[in-house]
């Protein structure tokens, strides 16, 4: 499967300007099977919501659209709101019509996440291609339990509007996920500023040895592309199954 990573320089709160970057830098990427977009991709990180309520659905429809005429998945988080709640929702949408989704179980309550977004309770495994993709959005990466592989999935997908002061972090932490997992990861970060943060990139795709496929390198916008293999990753966990040795909480 060919996987491609979108390092965005997200237009703060321009769902139009950021829809259009989108089309854009896909036309300049290898065609693949599978797109990745940052974080809350159609506005940037809004801690509050309810001034762009509507603008989810736009969203949504421009990933569904793109999956169509791509012929592949898109997977990429927006501010949603549903039954008077709003969510940070990582959607995964496929050429087929299906879409799954994942409301992100850990809310960055340093930055005041949790005082506009309900919290998810539960995991999400999307299929495409033959392929099991964990769903999983930035903060969540700090937490290994949440993430633990149960026999359920062949990559993680976290995409992220993850801080420039936090690199070191985010690095290890992708890293570490992928080795301890025996997975894919694929690490979508955006660029740029907003209002109150920079951001730096280093959007990353790895193997289940941790080793870099591609990386997006730092404070540019880009687009990442790379090949991963099922069958590569069946004979590593069957060569090397530490798996088998997992705690099971």
């Amino acid at each position: 499967m060919k996987v491609t990573a979108l390092q965005m320089n997200l237009e703060w709160t321009d769902v139009t300007g950021n829809i259009r970057q989108v089309h854009r830098l896909i036309d300049s990427a290898p065609a693949s099977d599978l797109y990745v977009l940052p974080e809350m991709w159609s506005t940037g990180f809004i801690t509050d919501p309810r001034s762009l309520t509507g603008q989810g659905d736009d969203a949504l429809e421009a990933m569904k659209a793109i999956a169509r005429e791509r012929e592949a998945a898109v997977s990429g988080s927006v501010s949603w709101q549903a039954e008077g709640q709003y969510y940070n929702r990582h959607f995964f949408v496929t050429a087929d019509g299906s879409c799954r989704f994942y409301d992100k179980h850990h809310l960055f309550t340093v930055g005041g996440e949790h005082e506009h977004y309900q919290a998810g309770s539960k995991r999400t495994i999307a299929e495409w291609c033959g392929w099991r993709f964990l769903l999983l959005t930035c903060y969540d990466l700090r937490f290994p339990i949440w993430c633990r592989y149960n026999g359920d999935y062949d990559a993680a997908i976290v995409v992220a509007n993850w801080p420039a002061s936090r690199t070191d972090a985010w690095q290890i932490l992708t890293k570490a996920r992928a080795i301890e997992n025996q997975c894919y990861l694929v690490g979508c970060n955006r660029v740029g500023d907003d209002p109150q943060i920079r951001y730096k990139g280093c959007s990353v795709i790895l193997d289940p040895l941790g080793r870099e496929l591609a990386t997006g390198g730092e404070h540019k916008e880009t687009t990442l592309t790379a090949e991963i293999s099922l069958e590569d990753l069946h004979r590593y966990r069957t060569h090397f199954p530490v798996l088998e040795d997992r705690d099971r909480i």
